[in-house]
């Protein structure tokens, strides 16, 4: 089973989601998500004028696939990584920024929304992301799930057999 390398709960999720609220507000852009490189949503936000936004969950698996291609292309070049990705079409952009090794900031932003500006305060939010990600990285299998199951599993056996 996959799972998140980084899990956000409690007040590390509060942290990350006030700072893409102010990246919002900072920004004039639409939707900003947290992505771990595995394409899970972390956290998102919406601005409240903002229309429906499109399913997360796609999204975010799309964005970490064109990360991961983009980072093969620049070993390619001869590049270590390159930290951000710059899509723009005729009425809508979607900027990419890395977090840190573990996580992705995603900003979608609209014609209205200056990219300078969405890029200035996008490389502001990845800089304080960082640190909570930092955190928050989960050790494989420390999620719970497997360990839980087993945990319980083993002592329901106990409880039948009488161990």
């Amino acid at each position: 089973m996959v799972e998140p390398a980084v899990a956000l709960f409690g007040e590390a999720y509060e942290k990350a989601a006030r700072v893409l609220e102010e990246l919002l507000r900072e920004s004039g852009a639409r939707y900003t998500l947290l992505l771990d490189r595995k394409g899970f949503v972390l956290v998102h936000k919406e601005a409240l004028w903002a229309p429906k936004p499109p399913a997360l969950d796609s999204l975010a698996t799309l964005i970490a696939g064109n990360a991961a291609a983009t980072q093969a292309l620049a070993r390619m070049l001869g590049e270590p990584r390159f930290n951000e990705l710059l899509h723009q079409g005729s009425t809508h952009g979607l900027y990419v920024e890395e977090v840190g090794e573990l996580a992705l900031l995603v900003i979608v932003f609209d014609s209205s929304a200056p990219v300078g500006r969405v890029k200035l305060y996008g490389k502001r939010a990845a800089q304080a992301l960082e640190g909570i990600t930092q955190e928050a990285v989960v050790s494989p299998g420390t999620l719970g799930i497997d360990s839980e199951y087993r945990e319980g599993a083993s002592a329901l056996l106990d409880e039948l057999f009488g161990n």
